[in-house]
């Protein structure tokens, strides 16, 4: 089974939200979820834009869950380094 960190769409149009996920690659984007690690509000004020379990990020970047390129991007925002 191949583990990917990614993001799951909410919200309505022109107001997104996503959800920081781990999920199996093979299910579609809104599928079923593995865990939940954070989140990511793209129209919020900075501060408030991304929250994201670090020490869960790390546990599954441990066990070879691969992020996506907009997680990667996301984590390296936020100096969250991925080996």
């Amino acid at each position: 089974m191949s583990v990917r960190i990614r993001l799951k769409r909410f919200g309505t149009k022109r107001r997104p939200y996503f959800r920081i996920v781990v999920m199996d690659s093979r299910k579609p984007r809104d599928g079923r979820t593995i865990e939940e690690v954070g989140f990511y509000h793209p129209i919020e004020i900075e501060d408030k834009q991304i929250k994201i379990k670090e020490d869960r990020i790390r546990h599954w970047l441990d066990r070879g869950a691969q992020p996506s390129e907009t997680v990667r991007k996301l984590l390296n925002n936020l100096n969250f380094h991925i080996k």
